[in-house]
């Protein structure tokens, strides 16, 4: 019995073949194995707590100095705008308020410039905490900023157009070119503010239509709501007429005018009649001006016209220009009196005509008939 294996291989039988390693049993680690292995996790945490405590300490200061600061920030530029509002508001009852902007235009423009300012506080302080916490993990900030940089160019190109108009908008609003209730020609639209914004300025035409001017597009703005404004009047008279009877006329219009209410709050300067603006044959223009209150200029040029006709009918001071009346055609002498009538010998069968024609020879009548 105990040859049989020699005598296997003598006779060339292959041995039985050992399980395969995916077959075998998988080793369970030993007790002091485990010991090992925590030894090492304690001793690299021994090794490194420090530095993670560091580490950790440091981001949660830069996290609250930037937090705080930022808290701080904004609650003083909204002190500031408040203050600003207050300031406004203790002028309104006064004279003064009355030749300031109103109050929805400083509301909106003071929301704006704090609304600017805290965002740029924001953007600035939690950019750079961000910063400082990849730098204290030991992040290369180098390729990153790069990367920004080429991204911020690559953005900037494709959005230019809003760039430009956020920009115009802030300087804009910033140096007060315009408010909510100006009248303004901004070059491509004209009308009413009714609504400023970072981007986009609302107007309202004089039909009552809403425009949407983006204010990168603005190139120049002529606002009709600042300073003063100028009314101005041409009056039209005969060249006959006497200088000093209409100069008398107009100027006891202007001072009756400067007296009465609510015009004398309107007028900003006396009416003045500035003298002949234009003179011609049959014709001549007396100019009449005035400083006003910004925007009501064309208020003021109709009450004078209509008080100027007024003045001029009870003087009987007569107004050229357009329809004549019956009286001025009556004086106006025929342009077709000087004119000679037409000659007899235009007619050809008036007797004149006929005596001057040839005698045309008779056909002679042949006999017999």
């Amino acid at each position: 019995m105990s040859s049989l294996p020699a005598v296997l291989l003598a006779a060339g039988a292959s041995p039985t073949p050992s399980p395969s390693p995916s077959q075998s049993t998988p080793t369970v680690p030993s007790f002091q194995d485990a010991q090992q292995s925590a030894t090492n996790a304690a001793s690299w945490v021994e090794q490194n707590w420090s530095t993670w405590l560091a580490m950790g300490l440091q981001i949660l200061l830069i996290v609250v100095v930037a937090v705080a600061l930022r808290a701080a920030v904004r609650r003083a530029i909204t002190k500031l705008i408040d203050r600003m509002g207050r300031t406004v508001q203790a002028v309104d009852g006064t004279a003064l308020g009355g030749l300031l902007v109103n109050a929805e235009r400083r509301r909106q423009r003071s929301a704006a410039i704090g609304s600017v300012l805290r965002s740029v506080a924001s953007f600035l302080i939690l950019g750079t905490a961000a910063l400082m916490v990849l730098s204290t993990f030991k992040i290369n900030l180098a390729p990153l900023l790069a990367s920004a940089g080429v991204a911020g160019v690559a953005i900037g190109f494709g959005a230019r157009n809003l760039v430009t108009d956020f920009l115009s908008g802030v300087f804009m609003i910033l140096e007060d070119q315009y408010g909510v209730g100006d009248v303004i020609d901004a070059g491509v639209a004209t009308g009413e503010v009714i609504e400023v914004g970072l981007r986009v300025t609302k107007l309202r035409g004089a039909d009552g239509e809403i425009w949407y001017v983006r204010n990168g597009e603005v190139k120049r703005i002529g606002n009709l709501s600042q300073g003063w404004a100028t009314a101005g009047v041409d009056v039209t008279v005969k060249a006959s007429e006497d200088l000093d009877r209409v100069k008398a006329t107009l100027d006891d219009v202007a001072e009756h005018l400067s007296k009465e209410e609510p015009w004398n709050e309107l007028l900003w300067g006396p009416v003045e009649v500035l003298g002949l603006d234009s003179l011609l044959i049959d014709s001549m223009v007396v100019r009449v001006s005035a400083k006003t209150m910004p925007g009501k200029a064309l208020t003021v040029e109709r009450e004078l016209r209509w008080r100027i006709k007024r003045a001029f009918d009870r003087a009987s001071i007569r107004i050229v220009g357009g329809a004549t009346s019956v009286e001025d055609a009556e004086d106006t002498p025929d342009p077709a009196a000087s004119v000679a009538a037409p000659s007899v010998f235009a007619n050809a069968d008036s007797p004149q005509a006929a005596a001057t024609t040839p005698i045309t020879p008779q056909r002679a009548t042949p006999p017999g008939k």
